[in-house]
């Protein structure tokens, strides 16, 4: 087995019966967690200092890990995979995370202080190796066109919702001597409220016609909210039965005749 294979076994999910893939993962979300922590607070410690050092080289070392295998789980092949790989979606995610390290090579790095905001990307790095939301986003790609479907209906609503409500609140509030709806941004806001039933309180009819747009608005949206959560539910639930198929074909595949 070659030293890049191994890397592949080690780096890859697919792996995740596998005790030192399993502790690689395990490895990656240590530092990712402890990479974000600093964020949680305003004053910085020295022993934030070392939370950067170890996450950073951690993301140092995976980013070269999945450059070196890039071609492994590619539809292209020859050189070409490798040049193309750093200008991936997860690969630029992982480039902009290890930046914060430069903060820590000392003051004539100070121009990469604003790259501390860039520890916030961190927390996307867990969808490789925290398998439920890798399942979810699997999910996310095979239902995409459902899901758009489902999105475009909901902005569809929202639209009509608002463009209703801002002509029928055409009354002066006397709270504030001004129209409940300023703008069309605002009645847009209050529909997209309404429908996920946040109801922040801050904008609310006060007409009868108001009220009642709002009640019908506020029911429709209890439906139009729930059809991404079931189409999502069933298809976690495929998935990881699809997933639990994948892993016992590969694992009988695994047994010789002198297993058996």
């Amino acid at each position: 087995m070659s030293m890049r294979e191994r890397i592949y076994q080690i780096v890859e999910q697919k792996n995740h019966d596998r005790l030192v893939s399993s502790n690689y993962d395990m490895l990656m979300l240590f530092a990712i967690a402890i990479g974000i922590i600093p964020l949680m607070f305003r004053e910085h410690y020295r022993l934030f200092w070392f939370f950067d050092l170890f996450s950073g080289i951690c993301f140092i070392v995976d980013y070269i890990f999945r450059w070196v295998i890039a071609d492994y789980d590619s539809k292209r092949k020859g050189w070409r995979v490798f040049v193309i790989y750093p200008f991936t979606p997860m690969a630029i995610i992982d480039l902009l995370s290890i930046l914060p390290v430069f903060n820590l090579l000392g003051p004539t790095f100070k121009v990469f202080r604003v790259s501390r905001l860039l520890k916030i990307l961190r927390i996307f790095k867990v969808i490789r190796y925290f398998e439920p939301l890798e399942i979810i986003i699997a999910v996310a790609r095979k239902q995409s066109r459902i899901l758009m479907t489902v999105f475009s209906l909901a902005i569809f609503y929202i639209f009509i919702t608002a463009l209703i409500m801002f002509n029928a609140e055409e009354q002066i509030d006397p709270a504030t001597g001004k129209y409940l709806f300023i703008d069309f941004f605002d009645a847009f806001y209050w529909a997209a409220c309404t429908l996920t039933t946040v109801g922040y309180g801050d904008l609310y009819p006060i007409t009868d016609t108001g009220r009642v747009i709002s009640i019908i608005s506020s029911i429709v949206g209890i439906a139009i909210i729930a059809l991404p959560s079931g189409i999502v539910t069933a298809g976690y639930m495929d998935e990881l039965k699809n997933r639990k198929e994948e892993k016992e074909q590969l694992k009988d595949d695994g047994n010789t005749p002198e297993d058996c």
